[in-house]
């Protein structure tokens, strides 16, 4: 019995001294992402392959992620919804948590996110790719309720359902109306290449019609090469309207389909109405946000000039002359990744370029490609001229065409699956 208490009370002994010679082992780092679209997404892939120690948790109440690249193509049949659908399946194989919650605050003293489920997380370092959202009443008479009648389907999902519905209810002859804000916005080209297609599926049904682009921008990007293709593949139907013309739309009558600029009041059978943009509601609600609307950043690694220890990537950011696309939020995430993984090794962020590319589809067999390189330099993101002097942009066609299936499939692989 003495020797029995004698052994137990020397295995405790040398217990409690072991647990004081050795010094406890640090919990691994928790990266925590809310937001799974392009940019979180590939931030998440990215950081296990970077450092496979770090946890990485991604929050996004949605399990599967409609993609924005190839929308156009549903409206003109050439896709299906279901084709641009995606879920996340290289997440949980690489070793990251997904939550199906919404992250509705953050305590970035305390280190803690709120969920819209009630719970809390905590986190060492927090990424935010909250995406956009809409300002409506802008133009007037745009509120979310008109969505339902004049669909903006630059969120894809069911507006993009929507207005394909719209589209094949057109009668010939009848016009159909796209409104493009002023100000930065989600995928640049992408109102143009809209008209494109738009304009492809009614020259195929209903060949009298009339697209009308009502621009408050007096230039878009590849405006001349855009513009060749129209008269060339759609001569007659498609009318590009400058702000100095009447493009800038000001106010919509929802019943009747009305639209008004400083040209008069333009009535039609479709309308297409596009609201001025700004970063999600949570980089609002958490200060992420400056007051031009957009979240400001340290481009040599994408963390908030607002609120240290956080990082915004993806379109809610301001990076520099880099657009606001897919290709430039799988750039951001990258660039982000490598900074995180290098903090938590005690070094500084490494240097890298940026890129990014926007195909824009003109027919079903022809493509516009807009390519950007882009480099850090004095504190920001510029383009990087040495390497985009040398080498014109490829000729639109089907190569192109090709080329933007291609990546399509190449960017949701690498985002999603890993």
């Amino acid at each position: 019995m003495r020797r029995r208490e004698f052994l137990r009370g020397g295995a405790l002994a040398l217990a409690s001294w072991r647990a004081r010679a050795t010094p406890a082992r640090a919990a691994a780092p928790h990266v925590l992402i809310a937001g799974g679209g392009f940019a979180g997404a590939c931030c998440a892939l990215q950081l296990r392959e970077l450092a496979p120690a770090i946890r990485v948790t991604l929050i996004d109440p949605q399990a599967h992620y409609v993609t924005c690249p190839m929308s156009n193509e549903v409206l003109a049949g050439l896709r299906t919804l279901a084709s641009i659908t995606t879920g996340r399946p290289g997440l949980p194989r690489a070793g990251v948590q997904c939550v199906l919650d919404q992250v509705t605050a953050i305590d970035a003293a305390r280190r803690r996110v709120r969920l819209g489920g009630g719970g809390a997380l905590a986190y060492d370092t927090l990424v935010v790719a909250p995406g956009i959202r809409f300002l409506f009443g802008q133009p007037e008479g745009y509120t979310e309720a008109a969505t339902l009648h004049m669909p903006h389907a630059w969120q894809a999902g069911a507006q993009t359902q929507l207005l394909a519905k719209q589209l094949r209810a057109v009668a010939d002859g009848a016009t159909v109306a796209i409104s493009v804000p002023a100000g930065l916005m989600r995928c640049p080209p992408g109102p143009y290449e809209r008209a494109s297609l738009i304009a492809h599926w009614l020259s195929r049904r209903r060949k009298r019609c009339k697209v009308l682009v009502f621009d408050s921008n007096n230039h878009f990007p590849r405006q001349d090469v855009f513009s060749a293709a129209w008269e060339e593949l759609y001569p007659g139907m498609i009318e590009w309207i400058a702000p100095s013309e009447g493009g800038a739309v000001t106010r919509v009558d929802v019943p009747t389909n009305t639209l008004y600029s400083s040209s008069g009041a333009h009535r039609v059978a479709l309308a297409n109405v596009i609201p001025p943009q700004a970063p999600g509601s949570l980089a609002l609600v958490a200060g992420l946000a400056a007051g031009h609307g957009w979240c400001p950043i340290k481009p040599a690694s994408f963390e908030s000039q607002l609120l240290e220890g956080i990082y915004v990537i993806g379109d809610a950011c301001i990076a520099g002359a880099m657009p606001k696309a897919a290709s430039a939020a799988r750039s951001h995430a990258q660039h982000c990744a490598a900074a995180i993984a290098a903090s938590f090794a005690g070094r500084s962020p490494p240097v890298t370029d940026f890129d990014s590319v926007c195909y824009s589809l003109l027919a079903p067999a022809s493509a516009l490609a807009i390519h950007g390189r882009f480099v850090l330099s004095e504190g920001d993101i510029r383009p990087n001229e040495a390497a985009a002097a040398p080498a014109a942009e490829p000729t639109p066609g089907a190569e192109q065409a090709s080329a933007a299936a291609q990546w399509y499939a190449q960017i949701r692989a690498a985002c999603f699956e890993g």
